[in-house]
């Protein structure tokens, strides 16, 4: 089966290795990114396959040419992958509500809006696949990612609600939650504008850390991210949320521990808790 595709993010790293593997794989391809020219040897490669647009994921108008270049150039969307993405550091109290809504935009609204747009489309042959590409920030917060945690939380519950709400109509949806993979995330990561010293010494080492992503030979390579995001889109089902990497799934075990354990603790400390006395009638003073 020939499926059609729209990934946003294809400049580099996951999303241009998802491209590659979808085409590689057979399937047609529509390729997304700010400047597309980046993607003109992809679309030389792979003339039938691949066909490449202009999407800053932030402009509506775009967003809605993208899905419409889908529908003139393959007659619709099987696949959509929300990968487009972008990375705030600061601490809770260093970001600003203007550097929030940014990172919101740009991780729980931009992809929002595209599934907004394709819905109607699968809703009307019965079937389709949309993949949110987000993090394992969606399951744990991170010191000094405080904006993208909240917004790749955000980018989950709704990737489970939407699950409820469009498996009536064939439509599956996935939240993958990537490990360590050598990407360009830590290099392009912004900064809050806002520094506050007292959070230097809790952060700086997450810091160090993402910024060494690309060339840090530990981490996964994006062509092993794409491999596994085909054989979840081939497979008849999946759960909602799927970690990618052995790494993420150590994570989140331990993840899952600590939950446990706060779990424990939280039921100890409400069910434990002495009963509070009877307040004492209040009355009226004497004068």
């Amino acid at each position: 089966m020939t499926r059609r595709w729209l990934v946003t993010g294809c400049s580099s790293g996951l999303g241009r290795a998802v491209v590659d593997a979808a085409a590689r794989a057979g399937d047609l391809v529509v390729a997304t990114a700010r400047r597309p020219a980046v993607l003109e040897e992809q679309a030389a490669r792979f003339p039938d396959r691949v066909t490449t647009v202009a999407l800053d994921v932030c402009d509506p108008a775009q967003c809605e040419a993208a899905v419409a270049h889908a529908v003139d150039r393959f007659g619709g969307v099987d696949v959509l992958v929300n990968n487009a993405g972008a990375g705030l550091f600061g601490a809770v109290e260093e970001v600003t509500d203007d550097e929030l809504r940014a990172q919101l935009e740009i991780l729980t609204v931009a992809p929002w809006r595209l599934v907004r747009l394709v819905l109607p489309l699968m809703r009307a042959q019965g079937s389709g696949h949309i993949v949110n590409v987000s993090s394992l920030a969606g399951r744990t917060g991170f010191p000094g990612l405080s904006a993208y945690v909240a917004g790749k939380y955000a980018l989950e519950g709704m990737s489970q609600v939407l699950a409820a709400e469009a498996a009536p109509f064939g439509i599956r949806v996935s939240a993958v939650e990537p490990g360590g993979f050598a990407t360009r995330y830590g290099a392009a990561l912004a900064e809050a504008a806002t520094r506050v010293p007292a959070y230097e010494g809790i952060t700086q080492d997450m810091r160090s850390g993402l910024r060494d992503m690309e060339d840090n030979p530990a981490l996964g390579r994006p062509e092993a991210f794409a491999a596994h995001l085909l054989r979840l889109v081939e497979a008849d089902s999946a759960p909602v949320r799927v970690p990618v990497g052995a790494d993420a799934f150590a994570f989140l075990e331990l993840v899952e521990e600590a939950a446990r354990e706060e779990l424990a603790a939280a039921r100890t400390l409400v069910t434990d808790a002495p009963t509070p006395p009877e307040a004492a009638p209040v009355t009226a003073p004497v004068t």
